[in-house]
């Protein structure tokens, strides 16, 4: 299968599978608060965020594994294949033994952190138990998977088996919420999803991998690359998990959940964009395996072009519609306040700044410079620790939501600082391009939005129901549309014409 229609698969299965998400996404916070109120729906996003740094235990194997695969699978070297998937399988066992040992130090220590006096603390225990039990089952029963089907572009399969697993889970914990169980027992029937999504890849990997052999010695020197990958992946940790860690410290578990409703509007709009990504590290992991600089350097423009309108199309959209949506989704939750738009503003332009570096991140992962980004990485974290909870701290003792606010301007400068970085950094050690390039092109992003604010200035967005808000998030979407088309056809008209001609490519050979 060539590398364009896995492309074509990949792109499609993700579309379904984050369209699947950012539904599902939506249904299930507003069932926790309908049944469960803020400060449980902030409870199990505190508690989540801590087991998602355990997660790190695998010490970056999964990105050493898929970088060292992309050459042997490319080669068809089939005893190499199973040297590093056997190693894998290893390593991954051994990290999900620490990981239950941790687990279960946070089930003891975790009821003494916070002030969360509407639980007792042995519910509390049980909870981060069944919490982290679903990451215990990633580990044992499907990890290995993931990491082969990736290196071989084959992500479209591990996004069907996602639906199957994210529906599943939703259909059973909105049946038991709706019910009255206690939220503890429903994240435990809930778990049975995952057993279903590692049946799927099991039965797949048996079937179109027949030379697979995971008893095959080893070949644990191909994973050299895992701890350099370790400290990339925490520091990549760190940048998305912190505010939810310093808001449990610094404020309460209420303002926690204020921080899930906008994040969990963020994460949508992250997840359509990790549609336009979903298998191009593999991609260009393939193309610079094979050495092939100039299709680099020609695909990489095309992708750096798409993804940037994109970007500022959606980020422009939600500028002005994430405070309406906020305030038909939370109404009639009344324990606590949830619209409140600067903080709507602080969300969409750190959510901006985030993806704006996913161009270069993307070859950074593509190549495998986890070494040689390290400083840079590790500067990124600090930004968001140390000034993140130096305003979190003292912008907290005004009021909770302050700090909140605090937080959230420090995650936007550490994405502000990796973005200018990776500019200068990717066209020096990967692509051989220009970083003018790139930079052109935040001057267009940057003059489409004065332009599209100045026009929605003009006008009002106010709605009171989702067919409303539909409607005036279509009539947003059309101005923001018709802005980059023109701009595009003034000052990236080659570019243009190369995507649009590629996409022609694509759909015929599609048809065929």
């Amino acid at each position: 299968m060539s590398r364009t229609k896995k492309f074509l698969y990949n792109s499609l299965s993700t579309i379904l599978l984050q369209f699947v998400t950012l539904i599902v996404g939506f249904i299930l916070p507003k069932v926790i608060l309908k049944n469960y109120g803020s400060d449980i729906n902030g409870l199990v996003t505190s508690i989540t965020q801590f087991i998602s740094y355990f997660n790190l235990v695998e010490a970056g194997l999964a990105s050493a594994a898929i970088y060292s695969l992309y050459k042997p699978l490319a080669e068809k070297k089939y005893k190499e294949i199973n040297g590093i998937v056997s190693a894998s399988k290893k390593f991954y066992l051994l990290s999900g033994y620490i990981f239950v040992s941790l687990v279960l130090g946070l089930a003891v220590i975790y009821p003494f952190l916070g002030k969360a006096d509407f639980i007792n603390k042995f519910d509390l225990f049980w909870l981060v138990i069944v919490l982290g039990a679903n990451g215990v089952l990633e580990f044992f029963s499907m990890a290995k998977y993931r990491v082969l089907l990736t290196a071989d572009q084959k992500t479209y399969v591990l996004s069907l088996a996602s639906i199957a697993n994210i529906v599943i889970n939703a259909v059973v914990t909105i049946i038991f919420a709706n019910l009255g169980f206690g939220i503890t027992l429903v994240k435990f029937v809930a778990l049975s999803s995952i057993l279903v999504r590692a049946l799927i890849l099991y039965l797949y990997t048996k079937k179109k991998y027949k030379f697979l052999n995971y008893d095959e010695k080893p070949l644990v020197e191909a994973l050299d690359k895992r701890w350099d990958a370790l400290y990339l992946q925490i520091l990549g940790a760190v940048q998305i998990g912190i505010p939810v860690i310093l808001a449990t410290f610094f404020t309460n578990y209420k303002i926690v959940s204020v921080y899930t409703i906008y994040y969990m509007v963020i994460g949508g709009i992250n997840s359509i964009l990790g549609v336009f990504i979903s298998g191009l590290s593999a991609s260009f992991g393939d193309i610079i395996a094979r050495n092939e600089g100039e299709k680099l350097k020609k695909v990489y423009q095309e992708f750096e072009y798409v993804y940037y309108d994109i970007l500022i199309f959606v980020y422009l959209v939600a500028m002005v519609m994430i405070i309406p949506f906020i305030t038909i989704y939370t109404k009639n939750i009344n324990d606590t306040n949830y619209v409140i738009p600067l903080l709507g503003l602080l969300f969409v332009l750190n959510g901006f700044f985030y993806n704006l570096k996913t161009p270069q991140g993307t070859l950074v992962i593509s190549a495998g410079l986890y070494k040689e980004t390290r400083k840079q990485t590790t500067l990124q974290a600090l930004i968001i620790v140390v000034i993140g909870g130096i305003l979190g701290y003292f912008m907290s003792k005004i009021s909770p939501i302050y700090g909140l606010f605090g937080i959230m301007i420090g995650s936007i400068l550490s994405n502000v600082y990796r973005s200018i970085d990776l500019m200068f950094f990717i066209p020096k050690y990967v692509t051989k391009l220009s970083f003018k390039l790139t930079l052109k092109r935040w001057i267009k992003l940057a003059f489409i939005s004065l332009l599209v604010l100045f026009t929605f200035k003009y006008m009002q967005f106010s709605c009171s129901n989702y067919i409303g808000w539909i409607i005036q998030a279509f009539k947003a979407s059309l101005i923001v549309s018709i802005y980059i088309a023109i701009i595009d056809l003034v000052f990236e008209r080659n570019i243009l014409k190369s995507v649009l001609s590629r996409a022609k490519y694509m759909f015929r050979r599609k048809l065929k």
